[in-house]
């Protein structure tokens, strides 16, 4: 009987602790990187405590995100959308072209340059009143222009039906220049980043928006891809500019809104935007030394938070400058197994033998080099992924396997490894002339 009082006694020490023990097997220890990072990433990075919604730092070189914060979230872009107007215009004008305004691109909200109906604008001039000013009746001016040219007709005002086709027909292309970057999730609307939704005659409803990943993607085309990019730079860099109508009537001046500009040593770069739906955006671009950066936000404040994307731009610039340097990552010299050759001559020419391909890396040495902006504590995986066996015959240059040089799981660059002699394939008459010779020596 006392045992059983004795038993009875520690039961509730025993519930106790198997509670307590329940309690820690369900807790997990480990955090999640939002609760860790603050930044909805998975990558170990630092946090930077951003305002922006979404933000992205780039290697303008590779194309590598450093740093990001719900990077590859849709979300409107406002006026940044005209980084792609720009370059499609480039990429498309002849020189010494001028425009003329229709009735609906003067009809456009602020902020706009105030032109008129029927006046006329030298092309070049326009750019940097849609760059500088970010006037969204220039934008569709620019886009109008175009759009009439890509759809074979005259430029004129045919009325605002005809106008909205021709800017439609544009903005077309800027989806499929954006396409054509492997872009999955920007999609344009408007050429003035103005908010917009497009249904399809299939009923598919359609954003004006991006990703801050996608937006420096498109910036990273605009500085360093595109055949347009010296005089993107150079309209996108300028602080001030002035200009007339074609006809001399009326001056107008424009001045740069990318504070950014005078804010760092090496900024190249830049367009603001702004709408009640996508808040305060940006994107520009630096360059220090051998490293250039791209950093993109979204919805990086509202009213009175105009700052906000300076602090955040700064910030993330400076992460950059201060974590990431250049590193040559090439292990030059490489050795390889030979790699079998099923039916192939052996080299030792006894039947018995196994035949085998010498491989090696054919690189020139001079460009044995890889230099990667890596931070302190990464490493770039290097591994061969080669054939373990060819068939007979190979030849000289024949593809045996690559090296592949791997970062956060994206490919830097890969290297052919090349098969260095002939084998020739083990014939009926190669084995008749081994048995003549060791019969009927000469």
């Amino acid at each position: 009987m006392k045992k059983g009082r004795r038993i009875r006694r520690y039961i509730p020490v025993l519930l106790l602790a198997l509670v307590c023990l329940t309690a820690a097997l369900m807790w997990d220890h480990t955090p999640s990187a939002v609760e860790v990072f603050g930044t909805g990433t998975e990558n170990g990075q630092e946090e930077l405590k951003l305002y922006a919604r979404s933000a992205v730092l780039l290697d303008a070189d590779s194309g590598r995100i450093l740093y990001g914060k719900n990077e590859d979230t849709p979300m409107p872009m406002a006026s940044t959308t005209k980084i792609m107007t720009l370059i499609v215009a480039l990429e498309l004008e002849e020189e010494g072209e001028t425009v003329s305004v229709s009735s609906y691109a003067a009809s456009q909200p602020k902020v706009h340059l105030g032109m008129h109906a029927e006046e006329t604008f030298y092309l070049e001039d326009l750019y940097y009143s849609l760059m500088l000013e970010s006037h969204n009746d220039s934008a569709v001016c620019i886009a109008e222009h175009f759009g009439n040219r890509l759809l074979g007709r005259e430029a004129a005002d045919g009325g605002e039906e005809k106008s909205r086709e021709a800017v439609a027909a544009f903005v077309n292309q800027m989806n499929e220049k954006a396409e054509s970057l492997g872009l999955k999730k920007t999609f344009f609307v408007t050429p003035n980043g103005l908010d917009a939704q497009q249904t399809d005659p299939d009923g598919t409803v359609h954003t004006h928006e991006t990703t801050a990943a996608e937006l420096a993607r498109i910036m990273k085309y605009c500085i360093t891809e595109s055949p347009k990019k010296e005089k993107f730079l150079n309209i996108t860099g300028t602080m001030s500019y002035s200009f007339s109508d074609a006809d001399g009537k009326r001056n107008f001046s424009c001045t740069n809104h990318n504070a950014f500009l005078q804010m760092m040593e090496g900024a190249l770069s830049g367009k603001t935007g702004f709408t009640a739906k996508a808040g305060y955006c940006y994107v520009g671009a630096l360059k220090r030394d051998d490293r250039t950066f791209i950093a993109a936000l979204l919805a990086c404040g509202w009213p009175n938070n105009r700052s906000y994307k300076w602090v955040d731009t700064r910030k993330l610039m400076n992460y950059g400058l201060e974590n990431y340097f250049y590193q040559d990552v090439h292990c030059g010299e490489l050795s390889f197994e030979p790699v079998e050759v099923l039916g192939g001559v052996p080299d030792s020419g006894n039947r018995s033998d196994r035949a085998v391909a010498e491989v090696g890396l054919s690189v020139p040495e001079e460009e044995q080099t890889l230099p990667v902006l890596l931070k302190e504590g990464e490493t770039v995986e290097v591994s061969y992924e080669g054939k373990e066996r060819m068939e007979a015959p190979v030849h000289k240059g024949d593809l045996a396997g690559r090296v592949v040089y791997r970062l956060d799981k994206g490919v830097l660059a890969e290297y052919p490894v090349l098969v260095q002699e002939d084998v020739p394939r083990l014939t009926f008459s190669w084995c008749f002339l081994k048995v003549a010779e060791r019969y009927f020596p000469k």
